[in-house]
């Protein structure tokens, strides 16, 4: 017995002192590289526009690349849809709305919702490689958060398609028409499914422009919802840059317009479409604070800091890009957040250990970077990890700024990148006039142990969306949208239902 406790003993002391274990906290563990395998998918060198059930060449005839930013290989050629292009969208989704979709009882639109959710379900990984390829973000977020949160979008609104009447007691639900969706690059098939599912569920039908950088997910969305048998026309997609957009948006048999991206493309749809009768939803930038008191769990709102600003590289509207810290707790929190960064690591979106992946498009990266040089020539002081950045593709450091006064530019626009602007506060009502001090209002994070100060603070705050010592946590179930500048609207829950359906 005492010679095994030796034998023991030796082994441990053996590997404590072995070089390739040995670890001094804020350095990364020196992990395998664990790449997610690319056979399984199959993309096409050039796609289509999907309109009236069919894949079609685009009227233009034009073609433009889509780019994998961590490599800047180009994955494939997508088409480019004119005005000709969006009017056929518009009209074969108008045909089915007034042929079929909009008289078919909710319980035969909801067997098409679930099995849309149901194929997604199965393809998942598939979909997985796709954005992360197409997007630039790391397989894990694709994986384990946005492929199954939008599989749950349709499979929570195809549980409301027959279900009309309880949603809007004493009132009878009649579907709007025909819905034209813009949608951004930051999380591309699961804003593709907070717009189809709820529309289609209410009996729209549907014409969907996604991002130009990453329009990859939509159009393998559109191989499965031909799949699915769909009725021709009730779900189009269209592919293209901001004319396409603008074209969608200015087209007379459009009925709902629902927009999500920047602030200053929302303002020219709210001016392009004042005085007709289409509805509008948006769904705009943020500037949203953390804000983290002295009696906060540090440790846990350090990981939520990370989760919500640095693993999707900023590319999230409600991302938590300032923190608002109390003084007497800002020179830990500042620590630990420094080793905490250094942990992190930087590299091939497919790689299953990576935790930040690539800026999506070159014309993002230089706009993260004017906005950092901003930071530095107006006095912040500039706080970036030491990773080594690959030597091809889009990518950014870690970065924060402190000593950040309210004018800054990095505290009052949105950098859509990871770049944090850490300021403090002493009392309460300080922290809510900082955190108020935007012209946003999309989502905010408190971090305290007291409930009493949770609910006088989330009362106070002028924000859409309010995360209790959590962040970033999305639910089909929870609404999502903003107040000011950050849009009007909600999607998700119940509320999600109400700009797509007539009430009377």
């Amino acid at each position: 017995m005492k010679e095994t406790t030796q034998k023991v003993e030796k082994v441990v002391r053996l590997e404590v002192l072995t070089p390739k274990t040995e670890l001094s906290f804020g350095k990364a563990w020196p992990y395998a590289p664990a790449p997610e395998g690319r056979e399984h998918i199959r993309l096409q060198s050039r796609y289509q526009l999907f309109i009236g059930g069919k894949f079609v060449d685009p009227r233009s005839k034009r073609y433009f690349p889509t780019i994998n930013p961590a490599t800047e290989e180009t994955l494939a050629e997508v088409a480019e849809a004119d005005a000709g292009d969006v009017d056929a969208a518009v009209q074969s989704a108008r045909r089915v709305f007034d042929r079929y979709w909009a008289k078919m009882p909710g319980r035969e639109r909801a067997k098409y919702v679930y099995r849309i959710a149901r194929m997604l379900a199965e393809r998942a990984r598939e979909f997985a490689v796709i954005e992360s390829l197409d997007n630039g973000k790391p397989i894990k977020l694709s994986r384990d958060d946005d492929i199954p949160l939008a599989t749950a979008h349709f499979f929570y609104y195809a549980g409301w398609a027959d279900k009309l009447e309880y949603a809007f007691p004493g009132r009878t639900a009649r579907p709007v028409g025909v819905a034209g969706q813009v949608i951004p690059w930051n999380f591309p098939l699961l804003m593709a499914a907070w717009k189809i599912a709820p529309a289609l569920a209410t009996g729209n039908t549907v014409v969907l422009k996604p991002a130009e950088t990453t329009p990859l997910t939509a159009l393998h969305l559109a191989a499965l919802i031909q799949e699915a048998d769909l009725p021709p026309g009730v779900v189009n997609i269209v592919t293209g840059a901001g004319a396409t957009g603008g074209a969608l948006v200015n087209h007379p048999g459009v009925n709902k317009i629902a927009f999500t991206g920047s602030t200053e493309v929302g303002k020219i749809i709210q001016r392009t479409i004042a005085g007709t009768k289409k509805r509008l939803t948006l769904e705009l930038g943020g500037k949203s604070p953390n804000i983290i008191f002295n009696d906060a769990p540090i440790d846990a709102a350090i990981e939520g800091i990370i989760g919500s600003i640095f693993y999707n590289q900023g590319h999230v509207c409600c991302a938590g890009s300032r923190l608002i810290v109390q003084e007497g707790i800002a020179p830990i929190v500042i620590k630990k957040l420094k080793d905490r960064m250094q942990t992190l690591r930087m590299g091939d979106p497919l790689d299953k250990n990576t935790d930040i992946g690539a800026i999506n498009s070159k014309p993002q990266l230089e706009k993260i970077s004017e906005l950092v040089q901003s930071g530095v020539k107006e006095g912040a002081v500039l706080w970036q990890t030491t990773c080594e950045l690959p030597a091809r593709g889009y990518w950014f450091r870690p970065t924060f700024f402190t000593n950040v006064a309210q004018s800054h530019r990095i505290a009052r626009e949105e950098i859509f990148g990871p770049v944090l602007a850490i300021m403090t506060f002493r009392t309460p009502e300080e922290a809510v006039e900082k955190a108020n001090n935007t012209p946003y209002g999309l989502a905010a994070s408190i971090w305290t142990d007291k409930g009493s100060k949770i609910f006088r603070i989330t009362n106070k705050l002028k924000a859409g969306v309010i995360w209790n010592n959590t962040a970033n946590m999305f639910d089909p179930s929870a609404p999502f949208g903003g107040y000011k500048e950050s849009g009007f609207g909600r999607e998700g829950g119940v509320h999600g239902l109400y700009p797509y359906v007539e009430l009377r």
